[in-house]
Formats: structure tokens, sequence, C-alpha cells
């Protein structure tokens, strides 16, 4: 009995060990998906509200996964340090609602990566014909033509059957130069086309998420990989810890 207790001592020092490790490396996974979160609403917000209004979440969804895991992988150090069983195990658990949230968020991020080029051209074409300068869609349409220089869905004829040229011309964010775009330029539709970008927002939109999105589930899925790795040391650590104890009484 002593001579298997002392054969076990090493293996949970060595696994304790590995999950510290582990537990920290899980930590630094919470606050890249964080990071990537707060990108997504930063830096994405304006393409994917676009796009889909149901879409807005997924930022959201990152944010709050990365600081669940920030906590956990805190809770992970504590409860390997210790050497709880219980704690072990609700940390196991932890990593396996994570390992399927992750995964979940990984294929809705491929699928959306795919689908995005069905959705993206209606979309858009109804926000460019309902563009009023103010609502957060038409925001977002100048937004896309300022970042991305380009003007419409396929070109700046999109904008010729819109509620706002009668009026207004072409917005200001299609000019190509605007020390040399003015009112009266982008209401003229002979002079208007020298004056704004040539390139539609279609192809440069749906390229530029379809990239983005494509970074951010493969960072999802190597994430998700990752907690299956957690999940077997926190159930051998607590099942050795237990049996250990066991054979100690």
């Amino acid at each position: 009995m002593a001579s298997r207790k002392m054969e076990t001592k090493p293996v949970i020092t060595c696994l304790k060990t590995l999950l510290v490790v582990y537990s920290f490396v899980f930590w630094i996974t919470g606050a890249i998906l964080l990071a990537v979160g707060l990108w997504g609403k930063f830096m994405l917000g304006a393409y994917i509200s676009i796009i889909a209004d149901s879409s807005t979440n997924a930022p959201y969804v990152l944010i709050g996964t990365g600081t669940c895991i920030i906590v956990f992988g805190l809770f992970g150090c504590i409860a390997t340090c210790r050497g709880s069983p219980w704690m072990l195990k609700l940390y196991a658990m932890f990593l396996s609602l994570i390992f399927l949230a992750e995964l979940v968020a990984g294929i809705s991020g491929f699928v959306f990566r795919h689908e995005i080029k069905g959705t993206f051209q209606r979309t858009f074409s109804e926000a460019v014909k309902n563009y009023n300068s103010q609502d957060e869609r038409s925001l977002a349409v100048d937004n896309v033509q300022r970042s991305l220089k380009c003007c419409g869905v396929l070109n700046y004829t999109s904008w010729l059957s819109s509620i706002w040229f009668p009026n207004n011309g072409i917005p200001p964010s299609c000019c190509a130069s605007i020390s040399d775009c003015n009112a009266s330029d982008l209401h003229n539709v002979t002079i208007a086309p020298s004056k704004v970008h040539q390139q539609g927002c279609y192809e440069l939109v749906t390229d530029f998420i379809e990239t983005n999105m494509g970074i951010i589930a493969g960072v999802t899925f190597g994430i998700a990989v990752s907690q299956s790795i957690g999940m077997l040391l926190a159930c051998c650590l607590s099942r050795l810890i237990t049996a250990n104890q066991y054979e100690m009484v």
C-alpha cells in the first residue's frame, strides 16, 4: 500500500504541474477571445450590422465567453493548487461546456462565412435604397464606403434608384476625393461618375468579412480543441487525488 502511494504522488505532482500550466494558457486564450470579441464589435460591427441584425450578437458572445474563461482559468489554478477533487470536477465540467459553446460558435462562424454572399447583396441593396444618412444601417453604409473606398452595391449606379438620390444625389462617402467633390457634382449623373469610387462594395465587403470570419472561426476551433486536454487532465487528477485520499483512510 505504501509503495503504491509513493508511486501515485509523483504522478499527482506531475499532473498538477501540467494542469497549472494548462490553466494559465487557458486564461491566455480567454484574453484572446475577449480581444477578438472587442475587435469584432468595434472593427466589424458596421459590416455585420448591414448583413443581419441578429449577427451583431456574435461579438458579445465572444466577449462573454472570454470573460468567463478568464475567471474560470483562475479558478482552475486555485483548484489545482488546493488539490480539491470537487473543484477539479467542477472545472472539468466547465471546460466541457466551454468546449461545446466554442464548437457551436466555430461552426456558426464557418457557415456564416459561406452564406454571406447569398445575403449581403439583398440587405446591402435595401440599405442603399432606404438610405437616409441618419439610422444605423445608413451610417454603416457610409462607414463601409469610406473605409473600403467603394460606392454602391455593384457600382455608383445603385444610388440612382435610392430614395436619397432625387433630393440629395450620391452620398459624400462615395467621393474619391472629398476636396474635389461637392453636392452639385454628386447630383449630376454626368459629372458624378468621375468624382466617386468606381468599384462597388459588394465584392470588397464579402471578401473582407469572409477573410475575417475565417480567422475568428479558426481561432475559436483551435481554442475549443484545447479544452479536451484540460478536461482529461482535470478528471485524471481528481480521480487520482480521490483514490489517494481513500487509500490513506
